[in-house]
């Protein structure tokens, strides 16, 4: 779970300047960089998918 929080919020966080993978993506989008912002995006959601549903599947292990 911080995991997923923290992926998020350094989207989040970059967008705004504060650094992380929003940098990244605010610095595509000024260059007109389609391709690599899809790209970043897709990435950023499979990894919080992924990150949800293997806490998911722990938690319902663990309870």
């Amino acid at each position: 779970m911080p995991l997923c929080i923290s992926v998020r919020e350094s989207a989040v966080l970059g967008l705004v300047g504060v650094g992380g993978i929003g940098m990244a993506i605010d610095s595509a989008m000024n260059l007109f960089q389609w391709d690599r912002v899809a790209l970043m995006l897709v990435a950023i959601f499979a990894v919080v998918l992924v990150a949800e549903l293997a806490v998911t599947y722990i938690r319902k292990r663990i309870i």
